[in-house]
This record gives C-alpha cells, sequence and structure tokens, in this order.
C-alpha cells in the first residue's frame, strides 16, 4: 500500500507542476492513469500531496539551501516531487526534530523502486545532508517578510498584500489561522425529513454534529468515523457538505417560496439546493454556468438532493444572461481568486499573482453589471466570493453603487461576520481565524421598486 500511495504523490504532484492543475484534478487523472485501486492508498497519497503543497514554499527553500548551487526546479518533475515527499515526511512531519533513520532509507528505497536508481542517483548524495540540515539558521537568514512567508507558508507578495490590507498584527492572525483547513460542516436537506430525523441518522453513521448558532440548517462536524461522502446518507441526499461561509450567504439571499430566483456562476450545485430548500421546492430558479462539465456536476448534485424547480442554462454571465424577463433574486458567486479557501486548496496561492487580483476583478465587474440588469423593481442582488481582497470584493461593490444609483446595500441578517471596508459597512466579512470557516465577503444590493434618476444640477 505505501508504494502505491507513494507513486499516486509523486505522479499527482508531478502532474499540478507540469499542467498547473489543482490538486484534485491531478489525483483524479493521476488514479486513471496508473489505474490504483487500493482506496487507502489513494487516500494516504493524496493526503501527502495536500499537505506537502501546503508547505511547498518551504519545503523548497530548505532543499534549494542543501543541494546549493541547483535549486529543486533545476531536476526532473519525478526528482522534485520526492525530493518535497521526502523532506515533508522525514523533516516537516517530526516538525524539523530527530530523524528516524530507517524511515529514511526506506523512503529512499521506495524512490529507486519507482523512479529507477540512474535517476535518483543525481539527488542520492543530498538525501544523508538533507536529514542533517536544520530549519533554524535559513529563517535565521530571511527578512520579516520572508520568514513570516516561510513560517505561515504563503507567497511574499501576499504577505506584503495582507500587511497593507489589515494591519501587521491582523495580517499575522490571519496568515497563522488559514495554515489549517477549518471544521467540515454540513447542511441538513430538510425537503427530505426534518432536521431532527436526519441529525439522528447521521448520529447513527457515527457523525457528532454541533449546531452552527445563528444559521439554519448548518451543523460544525466534530466527529466521523467515515467520510462523510461516502455515508449512506449522504448518497440519499439528506445533507450537503457545505462550509459555514456559503451556507451563510444562501440564508443571507432570503429566497421567498414562488418566486424566481437566478443562480449565476451555480456549479457545481450546492447554492442551487440551498436555494430550492429555502424556497421549498416551490418557484422557479435558473442556473447559470459558463461550464458545460461543471453541469454534469451540478446536475448529479441537484437530483441527489431532491431539488425539482433547477434548471441548468450553460452561458457566459460575462456577456449576457439569455433570460426573458428579470428575476426577484440573482445570487451571483463569480469566479474568484480563492484566498478565503487557501487552507482547503493550498495548490490555489503558489499559482497566483499580484495580477492575478486584477484579472478577476475584471470579469466580477462585467457579471455584476450583468446581473444588476436583470433584477427586477424590489428585487436584490447578492454578490459573495470567497476571497478577501478589497479589489475583488468593496471595490466592486462600491464601484456598482456609483454606477447605478437605482441600488443600495441592504443589511444582512445575521450579524456573523465583521462589517465590510471603505465604509460598506452593511456588507460582511469572514475570516478562518475568527469565524472558524472559509474567508468569505457578502453584499446584499437592492434594487429600488421605483427609482427616479438624479437631475443634473
Amino acid at each position: 500500500m505505501l508504494k502505491d500511495a507513494w507513486t499516486v504523490a509523486i505522479e499527482t504532484l508531478s502532474w499540478m507542476e507540469m499542467q498547473k492543475l489543482s490538486e484534485h484534478m491531478a489525483l483524479e487523472r493521476t488514479v486513471k492513469q496508473l489505474a490504483v485501486k487500493d482506496p487507502n492508498a489513494i487516500r494516504y497519497g493524496y493526503g501527502m500531496v495536500v499537505e506537502v503543497t501546503r508547505q511547498r514554499n518551504l519545503i523548497d527553500k530548505f532543499v534549494n539551501v542543501t543541494v546549493s548551487p541547483k535549486k529543486i526546479g533545476d531536476y526532473n518533475l519525478g526528482i522534485q516531487s520526492f525530493l518535497r515527499l521526502y523532506v515533508y515526511q522525514t523533516r516537516a512531519v517530526k516538525s524539523w526534530g530527530k530523524v528516524n533513520l530507517k524511515e529514511a532509507e526506506q523512503m529512499a528505497a521506495m524512490g529507486r523502486s519507482i523512479l529507477g536508481w540512474q535517476t535518483m542517483r543525481e539527488i542520492e548524495q543530498f538525501l544523508g545532508f538533507l536529514l542533517t540540515q536544520q530549519l533554524e539558521p535559513i529563517l535565521a537568514t530571511a527578512d520579516e517578510v520572508e520568514r513570516i512567508s516561510l513560517e505561515t507558508f504563503h507567497p511574499s507578495w501576499f504577505v506584503k498584500y495582507c500587511f497593507n490590507l489589515l494591519g501587521h498584527n491582523d495580517a499575522l492572525a490571519f496568515l497563522r489561522g488559514s495554515i489549517n483547513p477549518p471544521p467540515n460542516y454540513v447542511r441538513i436537506n430538510t425537503l427530505m425529513a426534518t432536521e431532527e430525523a436526519i441529525v439522528q441518522k447521521l448520529g447513527e453513521e457515527g457523525v457528532k454534529l454541533e449546531k452552527e448558532p445563528q444559521l439554519n440548517y448548518t451543523y460544525k462536524v466534530t466527529e466521523a468515523k467515515r467520510p462523510l461522502n461516502l455515508l449512506v446518507s449522504h448518497k440519499e441526499g439528506l445533507f450537503c457538505i457545505q462550509d459555514k461561509a456559503s451556507c451563510f450567504a444562501t440564508q443571507a439571499a432570503d429566497p421567498k417560496v414562488d418566486t424566481v430566483v437566478f443562480d449565476v456562476c451555480a456549479a457545481p450545485g450546492a447554492k442551487t439546493t440551498y436555494i430550492a430548500q429555502l424556497m421549498k421546492n416551490s418557484g422557479a430558479i435558473y442556473s447559470i454556468d459558463y461550464s458545460s462539465r461543471r453541469l454534469e456536476a451540478w446536475k448529479k448534485e441537484t437530483a441527489r438532493m431532491h431539488t425539482s424547480i433547477a434548471q441548468p442554462l450553460i452561458a457566459d454571465a460575462c456577456a449576457t444572461l439569455p433570460l426573458n424577463g428579470n428575476a426577484d433574486l440573482i445570487v451571483l458567486d463569480p469566479p474568484c481568486t480563492g484566498i478565503g479557501i487557501f487552507a482547503k486548496q493550498p495548490s490555489a496561492k503558489w499559482r497566483l499573482r499580484p495580477k492575478s487580483i486584477e484579472k478577476m476583478a475584471e470579469i466580477q465587474w462585467q457579471m455584476i453589471n450583468r446581473c444588476g440588469e436583470k433584477v427586477a423593481p424590489g428585487g436584490a442582488l447578492i454578490y459573495s466570493t470567497c476571497s478577501i481582497t478589497l479589489e475583488e470584493n468593496e471595490a466592486i461593490v462600491g464601484r456598482f453603487l456609483k454606477e447605478h444609483e437605482e441600488f443600495s446595500l441592504a443589511e444582512i441578517e445575521p450579524k456573523i461576520g465583521l462589517p465590510g471596508l471603505q465604509g460598506l459597512t452593511q456588507c460582511q466579512r469572514l475570516y478562518p481565524h475568527i469565524h472558524r470557516c472559509n474567508g468569505f465577503f457578502i453584499a446584499k444590493l437592492r434594487k429600488e421598486q421605483a427609482f427616479l434618476p438624479k437631475l443634473p444640477i
């Protein structure tokens, strides 16, 4: 099993490096390519991949100091992946302290077995040095930004960005709080049974839950004996694995029974199914996404959750929403940098660059404008992202309000997050280190029933 797990991990990391894929997409490709059947090997290999990716900058710095004047990027992809896994397993897992020599020898032998001794020969001389190299001198020679970057596993440019956005102390708290993923949450599907009955069924399947205050149907998972997605109750659609912040954004939208809702960027379907639940499957939801592949996942999820009032539509929301008539409610969760979910998808932080924020903000601006055109008088537009940047959030909403005087910010209930920045206090921000969920931003924009534009003076 161990060799299969390492083979999966090496190949997955190599695909991620070569194709800039996410952890999950690279794993899917690897499992299909290698035809691995052992679920334990897949899970163990994937766990190593996620943790190596989370700590990648520190691991790479450690390797680079050891193999200098070469760098880890000078080796082929298989060697790069092996070195990262080797350092993670022999040093990082042990908090960079005492080394288990026998274990290290077994890992080196496994590398030769998987990659071939001729390939491994290029780095054999460094394997011992990687066991004796100390981390403290490396951190001691770094300036403050680089040291914090290495200690919190974030790019240096992002550390600087957080300092400017949040201030030194709050930035440190956010960066440290974003290292490890928040708890898992589930949303109980009352379209299938009562909340109490579903909670009891989950308890019988070994899942312990803690009700999330102020949020409907939302529970923190405190214990689970099996992966949640393998439970019978999950297959039956009794619950959805959905982060607290995402549940909050949908609850804040407050969809009503027998209304028309446009769910924009709807795949893979968690928002759609919760909107339908709140509407008691009575009304109409039009779920729009640009990706046919993602909408296939949406179809499976809405079927599993017994959503009956939603229709999928493939469209580019940057261009137009090709629907006749307007919506009482539009829920827009546009593509974003994903900075708020770095802890759950650590590969994203190494793909991003400062210009990525600007590019995403332009896409978001186009989408919110297209959505604004389709809100009925008296209706509402919910705008949310799993990012904490100004450019993707308050800057977009502030500009929209200036150019669309018929809209105004509405209060969001309940008050769970912190107030928005730049005076947009009706918006709410959630942070992993404070709210124990994904980083998130939510704004609710209300369109006036009858609007008379201001006349020029």
